[in-house]
């Protein structure tokens, strides 16, 4: 466990899944954790400290939720959207969804809340993907786009606030057992002809021979925002079963 105790952290897409598993990680290390996600309801009797409805992609919305902070110490922004398709399969729509959702996103609440950790420094930790541009998997054009724009704004901001001692770092998970993969099952079930199917395809990506689950990149995003992780800035840490070997 890391000792967080006395950090303020803030954490979107905290409903379910990653988001929520490293809310529910930092907490029960000692942070005060303030959790938004766009579905509010997903948050209720959470137990955060303070628990908001926040669409990612709006700046008003997310300067009004992060207004009542004068410090911020750590930051885990994990809104995303998964698009399944090849460029082909993938409209202007689809591809303009994906880019705000995912990558405009993080540019909005990281440039929203970098002005609260200057005086004293802090941790952002943005979670990308090895669907990046780390490593390109079938049916994933705009997704692998997004990710990988929001590792190069995380690595542009480490070097741009090193001198201010705040940390920039992407997670980058491999295929994770949550309810936005169990939605994409049961989409790609529609064409494979099955669920098993469907998740045979899922699982056939992984080396390790399982699905990760939320609480273990939960546990790597715990870590960089503890003291321990100090001296590491700018990096893609990727928690992917093998993938990236």
């Amino acid at each position: 466990m890391s000792n967080l105790s006395g950090q303020i952290a803030l954490v979107t897409a905290a409903g379910q899944g990653i988001g929520r598993a490293v809310a529910e990680r930092l907490m029960a290390d000692g942070a005060e954790v303030h959790a938004s996600d766009m579905n509010g309801a997903a948050l209720e009797g959470a137990g955060f400290a303070s628990s908001t409805a926040v669409d990612a992609t709006d700046a008003a919305a997310v300067a009004a939720w992060i207004a009542p902070f004068d410090r911020i110490d750590t930051l885990v922004h994990a809104v995303g959207y998964v698009h399944q398709g090849t460029i082909e399969e993938c409209s202007p729509a689809d591809w303009r969804r994906s880019m705000s959702i995912t990558l405009d996103s993080a540019y909005v609440v990281i440039a929203a809340c970098v002005g609260r950790m200057r005086a004293h420094g802090g941790s952002v930790t943005t979670i990308a993907s090895v669907a990046s541009s780390t490593k390109g998997f079938p049916k994933r054009a705009a997704y692998g786009a997004a990710k990988g724009g929001v590792i190069g704004l995380t690595k542009a901001c480490a070097a741009d606030y090193l001198a201010e001692r705040i940390r920039f770092n992407a997670v980058c998970p491999g295929t994770v057992d949550s309810p936005s993969l169990r939605e994409r099952i049961g989409d790609l079930a529609q064409t494979m002809g099955s669920v098993e199917a469907a998740e045979k395809w899922f699982l056939d990506r992984q080396p390790a021979g399982r699905l990760g689950t939320p609480e273990e990149i939960a546990g790597m995003c715990a870590f960089l925002a503890s003291h321990d992780a100090r001296f590491i800035t700018g990096q893609t840490i990727n928690v992917d079963g093998g993938i990236t070997i």
